[in-house]
């Protein structure tokens, strides 16, 4: 598989740079402290970085309000240092890539700051403007996930701004070709400096309904959300007009033909829609995203039946595509809180990586899901997220998955030596690094364990994926890749079980992926709590599909 681009089976460390180190003392993690501690990060065995955003920014979302999407905020540090990184991290066999919020600014970008000041300047048309209704009211009923009115009221030019996040973050018109000639220029910025690959953020977003329709009510049964509280009254509404419109497939081609003008680089698009499995299979087809991620599983759903559903429903959409998993990310409760439910850490949390870097597709894991954080507790008085802070206390918003990572047990856990922009949790200190690397049977050893041994199968990384019908807590699947098969069996549950499994008669066990392991006599298998059955199956036992997974070289480029 040497010919396969890097992308396709990576695993990919989400770093959260204001929570990661910080090196200069003022309590936010910074671009130096990423180099400072890349040589950690590769030796997880992961394959890739993606760093959250880093541009400067008023950070009214934490930089995801961009005010210039081609320099470095100087509280991160400076394009140098973002050199020094891509130098040292590509030295190290680690591909780089970055967020681009390509679907809005932040009301602070000089954009913006021309746009609003009439209706007939050259940016006049750059954001999304309307007239109010005769009453006064905003002209639909478009929400804004963090709360309320999705329209701003702007006095410069007497009309309002569309912002589908916050009232700081205006989104752009990309119904101008301008707009989405500017974009694309932001990004060839960062390929042009070598980076490897890049994480749309909202990227269903850029495009709006032109005739501005309302969004229809959804029935309360329905309002279950995808990354959002179930308490936000943007559960209310079916979200078909202010989101993913029939336009951004062309745009998607555009960026996709940008981005083959360049060797071996990715584009990875978080989706959030209301049939986000079908816009991922739409978004990555040919010649648009590489890949594409959603919250499907980033929610409270934990069993096998959901995660075997949620997996056969986007394989049996995305044809063609290449899917990437996430458990964990910044926006989200940590897995260990969100699906441990206080359960035993440790072996769950290598359990979980192990399961989600053995489905089909690519893998973001966040920072500290190697060393088994858990949600992070915080008062209302240490709460910085806006989104936490305007739906307390019934969601707690992102603050808690956000903390900074403990190094080791000194104070703020050597985050800083500054007071950190979050508080270090005692719990986590109790997991540092630092402990964690003299203890053989640590998370963080288990963690490694794994990725090293999932190398050395080309099956586990390229493999197509069938499962097999078990009831629960086991999930069970065989993954195929040019005459090998293994076949992946897991125990999501703390205590043992016990079930037949056909499959296994003839397989042969696969040993070095450090979890606890199951036993196999005859059809009979028992798994430990959170336990593992990986082994090799004889080629005449396996049903290949009609599609060979050799050709995705071919497709890939």
């Amino acid at each position: 598989m040497s010919d396969a681009s890097w992308w396709r089976g990576a695993v990919i460390y989400q770093i959260y740079p204001r929570s990661f180190l910080d090196t200069n003392g003022d309590g936010v993690g910074d671009l130096p402290g990423i180099v400072e501690r890349l040589d950690y990060v590769a030796s997880l065995g992961v394959d890739a970085i993606w760093i959250s955003p880093f541009f400067k920014s008023p950070m009214a979302d934490f930089g995801y309000d961009i005010a210039d999407y081609r320099d470095v905020d100087p509280l991160f540090g400076t394009l140098a240092d973002f050199d020094r990184l891509l130098t040292k991290a590509h030295g190290l066999g680690l591909k780089v890539m970055i967020d681009q919020v390509l679907s809005h600014t932040s009301v602070e970008h000089a954009w913006f700051h021309e746009s609003r000041e009439s209706r007939d300047n050259a940016k006049a048309d750059w954001y999304v403007w309307a007239d109010a209704r005769d009453d006064g009211s905003p002209p639909n009923n478009w929400l804004s996930l963090f709360g309320g009115s999705a329209w701003q009221w702007e006095p410069r030019r007497g009309q309002y701004y569309l912002h589908n996040f916050l009232a700081a973050q205006p989104d752009l018109n990309f119904h101008n070709p301008q707009v989405r000639g500017a974009i694309l220029d932001s990004v060839r910025f960062w390929l042009n400096r070598g980076v490897d690959g890049v994480r749309l953020d909202a990227i269903n977003f850029c495009f709006h309904d032109r005739q501005l329709r309302d969004n229809p009510p959804k029935p309360k049964d329905k309002r279950v959300g995808r990354g959002f509280s179930p308490d936000n009254p943007y559960a209310f509404q079916y979200h078909y007009y202010n989101n993913t419109q029939p336009e951004n497939l062309a745009f998607l081609g555009e960026l996709r033909a940008l981005m083959d003008g360049y060797t071996d680089v990715a584009a990875l698009g978080e989706i959030s829609s209301e049939d986000s499995l079908a816009t991922m299979a739409e978004y990555t087809q040919p010649h648009r995203l590489h890949m594409g991620y959603s919250f499907e599983l980033l929610t409270e759903d934990f069993s096998a039946t959901y995660i075997r559903d949620t997996v056969q429903r986007l394989e049996a959409k995305m044809t063609q595509g290449w899917p990437c998993w996430a458990i964990s990310n910044h926006d989200v409760e940590r897995v260990l809180s969100r699906w441990g439910k206080g359960r035993p850490a440790g072996a769950l949390a290598n359990l979980l990586t192990a399961m989600v870097c053995s489905l089909r597709g690519s893998v973001c894991v966040y920072q500290g899901e190697e060393l088994g954080l858990t949600e992070a507790e915080l008062s209302y008085e240490s709460l910085r997220d806006p989104y936490g802070i305007a739906f307390w206390p019934q969601f707690k918003g992102r603050d808690g998955c956000r903390t900074p990572m403990p190094w080791d047990e000194g104070e703020h856990a050597g985050f800083s030596r500054g007071t950190p922009w979050l508080p270090v949790p005692e719990q986590h200190r109790a997991l540092a690094v630092i402990r964690q690397e003299s203890d053989p049977h640590s998370t963080l050893h288990g963690f490694r364990a794994f990725m090293h041994w999932r190398r050395s199968h080309p099956a586990l990384r390229w493999g197509d994926i069938r499962f097999i019908e078990t009831a629960e807590p086991v999930l069970a699947f065989t993954r195929s890749f040019q005459g090998k098969t293994v076949l992946a069996v897991f125990n999501l549950a703390d205590a043992p079980v016990e079930l037949e499994l056909p499959q296994a008669a003839e397989s042969v066990e696969m040993l070095g992926h450090g979890l606890a392991r199951g036993e196999l006599q005859n059809r009979q298998m028992h798994l430990p709590a959170y336990g593992v059955w990986f082994a090799s199956l004889p080629s005449s036992r396996v049903r290949h599909g009609a599609e060979d997974m050799a050709q995705m070289a071919v497709e890939s480029r």
